[in-house]
């Protein structure tokens, strides 16, 4: 074999070996980073009953808060940063602001995913 064959072989075996010893959470957490690093293009529709009544665009990843009092639980709620689209057309228009929001794990109805607009 080639040496460059033979170290690429030794990088993926041990970066492997590495990422299986982590724990799951610790797993997360990279993957989470990664996934930051690289971006995304979320969207975060939030409706009453039948009808959307706001859109969020261009967020990177919804997070679940956690307890300030050490015991590391989640609380009832997601956050997040994404831009307010006040006309619903998946494009960040003139007049959009980059917003923070706060959603019910149980009050509200959401749905996240991708883009499709890009």
């Amino acid at each position: 074999m080639k040496t460059a064959n033979k170290f690429i072989i030794l990088v993926v075996a041990t970066s492997t070996l590495l990422f299986t010893a982590c724990t799951k959470e610790t797993q997360n957490k990279i993957g989470r980073s990664i996934q930051n690093w690289t971006g995304t293009d979320g969207v975060l529709d939030i409706y009453m009953g039948e009808k959307l009544v706001q859109r969020y665009i261009k967020i990177a990843k919804l997070s679940s808060a956690e307890a300030t009092d050490g015991s590391r639980q989640s609380r009832n709620y997601r956050y997040g940063y994404g831009y307010l689209d006040t006309n619903q057309n998946y494009k960040v228009d003139k007049g959009e602001k980059k917003l923070y929001f706060e959603i019910s794990n149980f009050a509200t109805s959401y749905i996240f995913y991708d883009n499709p607009g890009d």
